[in-house]
């Protein structure tokens, strides 16, 4: 297994890069694409996506810290990640993945490669998504994790007469405000005896 820090633009550039990732999908080296937070290190401040390599993706049983992992066969299945939500400041201009952050992602990318991950793993708007070999394709290889993670419109679920009504109602105070204020104001003028008609 690998890991690679790559800019974002690897994801869906066309031309050679095209077809590098074209060969790693189709030789079934992709296992996941983890986009993460803009501001994470100290010599860029772009978002950046990590890869994950891997050889061997069949299903297999491993003992790790005496503890046996069973893993199941994600030859033609890619996860995707989007971190761009997580993330706490750090040194003000910083962001850092909390350790919590950390623990949900390690335990959602177990949960996915192992046996029973019907049970312990699904698909979640806006943070994952596992995407089949032909989904892939059918995009053109494209490994962008917005073309498979689904987003949710918020502007959807927004009833648009009670906001403008609740608009409504502060524009009309912040109105009866300024008039006030501009009452005041003149007021403090006259007295100081320079009164403004």
């Amino acid at each position: 297994m690998a890991g690679f820090l790559l800019a974002n633009g690897a994801l869906s550039d066309d031309g050679t890069e095209l077809k590098i990732r074209q060969q790693l999908i189709e030789n079934h080296l992709v296992e996941a694409i983890i986009i993460l937070p803009r501001n994470l290190f100290y010599t860029t401040d772009i978002s950046v996506t990590l890869w994950v390599l891997n050889k061997n993706k069949k299903a297999r049983v491993v003992e790790q810290n005496g503890k046996l992992k069973r893993y199941r066969n994600r030859e033609d299945e890619i996860l995707f990640m989007d971190l761009r939500q997580m993330g706490s400041p750090y040194e003000k201009k910083y962001i850092e993945l909390t350790e919590e952050d950390r623990a949900k992602v390690t335990s959602v990318y177990h949960n996915w490669q192992q046996e029973g991950y019907e049970e312990t793993y699904e698909n979640v708007p806006e943070f994952c998504y596992s995407a089949s070999f032909d989904e892939v394709k059918e995009k053109g290889f494209t490994l962008v994790p917005s073309r498979y993670i689904e987003f949710v419109n918020r502007d959807e679920n927004i009833d648009f007469d009670t906001k403008m009504k609740s608009l409504q109602g502060e524009l009309k105070e912040l109105l009866v405000q300024e008039e006030k204020s501009k009452a005041d104001l003149l007021k403090v003028m006259e007295e100081l005896g320079y009164g403004i008609n």
